[in-house]
C-alpha cells in the first residue's frame, strides 16, 4: 500500500457526453460539473429532467456549492495535509479521539480490510512510504538499511488501530493513520448519496479516477468507461459499461524510481516494509462501494498476481488483473467480472 497509490481510469465516456448533446433533443439532459479536492480533481456528470432543469435548487451553480461543501467536510475530516484535521489530530493523540461518523466508518472499513487481507491493506504503512522516499521527503540517496526498516515496522501495523463507536484508540503513540487509499472513494459515495437524495438517479462520479456510475445517459445509453493499456499515451486495454457500480484501478507503473539499476515501485509491502516486486500492473476492481473499489484495488495489487488473484476468486470479486509478460501484458479476470467487458479479444 502506498501513500498515495496511483489510480486511474481512461473516460471513454466524456466524448458520449459532448455528442450526447448533439443528438435529437431529448427532455433529459446532460450536465457537468468539475473542481478540484482531496490534492487531485473532481468531475460530476449528472442528467437532469425537464421540472429539474428549471428548478433553482438545481441550478449549476447550487450543485457546485453543496459539492464542494461536501468535499471540504471531507478533508476537514480525513485530510493529513491539513494539521486541524480529525485524522490528523488523532495522529498528534497519544491514545484516542472522538471523531465524526464519516471518518470512524472509513477508519473502521480499513480495518476490516487489513483483517481480510492478513495485512496487506494497511493505512497505517505511511512511515515505510516516508522511508522509500514516496511521501512528503526527498528520495534517498542510497537504499534503506534491513536496520532502517526493522525500525519503522515497530510504528507500523492496524493490528494497534481500533475503532468504538465514533472514537479512534491507537495502542502505540506514534502510529500514523493516513486514508489515503480510501477516502477518495468515500467521497464518491458521499456524492452519489447527495445525488440520489436530490432524485438526481442518472450520473457518473469521477474524483480522482475513483468513479461510480448510476441509470443512464439521455439516450438511454449506459455510461462507457475504459481500462487504460499501461504504456506511454491513451490506449484502451478493454472497454466496460459497469451498470449501477463503482470501479477503481490501481497501479505502480507510472510512481518509480531506478536506483543502480533496480526499480523501486511506490507501493510498499507492509509486511516486508519493502517495495512490492512483482508483475501485477494494474488492478481494476468493480464493487457497489467506491470506497471498497478504492481500497480492494490498493490491496489486490500488494498481494500480486498470485495471491491478489485467489483473494478475489475467494471473496467473489469483480476484478480484472493486467500482468507483464515481456514486453506485453496477460489478462486475468474473475467470472464476476467478465459480464461488464463490451469486447473480447
Amino acid at each position: 500500500m502506498t501513500h498515495q497509490i496511483t489510480k486511474w481510469l481512461t473516460l471513454i465516456g466524456l466524448a458520449f457526453f459532448i455528442s450526447s448533446c448533439s443528438e435529437p433533443a431529448a427532455k433529459d439532459k446532460l450536465f457537468m460539473l468539475q473542481g478540484k479536492t482531496m490534492g487531485t480533481y473532481y468531475q460530476v456528470t449528472v442528467v437532469l429532467n425537464e421540472a429539474q432543469q428549471t428548478d433553482s435548487n438545481y441550478t449549476l451553480t447550487a450543485l457546485q456549492l453543496d459539492i464542494d461543501k461536501k468535499l471540504e467536510l471531507v478533508n476537514d475530516q480525513m485530510s493529513t495535509y491539513r494539521p486541524d484535521s480529525e485524522l490528523s489530530r488523532f495522529n498528534q493523540a497519544e491514545v484516542s479521539l472522538l471523531v465524526s461518523e464519516a471518518t470512524a466508518k472509513v477508519v473502521q472499513a480499513s480495518v476490516n480490510l487489513f483483517k481480510a487481507s492478513h495485512g496487506a491493506f494497511d493505512v497505517t504503512v505511511g512511515p515505510l512510504v516516508n522511508l522509500w522516499g514516496f511521501g512528503p521527503d526527498k528520495r534517498p540517496n542510497k537504499v534503506p538499511s534491513e536496520a532502517l526498516i526493522t525500525e519503522q515496522k515497530k510504528r507500523v501495523g492496524s493490528e494497534h488501530l481500533t475503532v468504538v463507536g465514533n472514537t479512534l484508540y491507537k495502542a502505540i503513540p506514534d502510529l500514523y493513520v493516513d486514508l489515503s487509499s480510501i477516502a477518495k472513494g468515500y467521497g464518491v459515495d458521499m456524492i452519489a448519496e447527495h445525488l440520489q437524495a436530490l432524485s438526481i438517479n442518472n450520473y457518473l462520479i469521477d474524483i480522482g479516477g475513483e468513479l461510480r456510475a448510476n441509470g443512464t445517459k439521455p439516450t438511454s445509453k449506459q455510461w462507457t468507461l475504459a481500462i487504460e493499456r499501461p504504456v506511454a499515451g491513451q490506449n484502451v486495454q478493454r472497454l466496460i459499461q459497469i451498470g449501477d457500480n463503482a470501479i477503481a484501478t490501481s497501479g505502480d507503473y507510472r510512481n518509480y524510481y531506478e536506483f543502480d539499476g533496480i526499480r523501486y515501485s511506490h507501493t510498499i509491502d507492509p509486511k516486508t516494509g519493502r517495495p512490492i516486486n512483482h508483475k501485477l500492473v494494474s488492478v481494476t476492481v468493480i464493487d457497489k462501494s467506491s470506497m471498497y473499489a478504492d481500497g480492494l484495488a490498493t490491496l489486490i495489487t500488494v498481494l500480486g498476481p498470485e495471491a491478489g488473484f485467489a483473494f478475489a476468486q475467494q471473496k467473489k470479486l469483480a476484478v480484472f488483473l493486467l500482468i507483464k509478460q515481456g514486453d506485453d501484458f496477460i489478462e486475468r479476470f474473475t467470472p464476476e467480472f467478465k459480464p461488464y467487458l463490451l469486447e473480447e479479444e
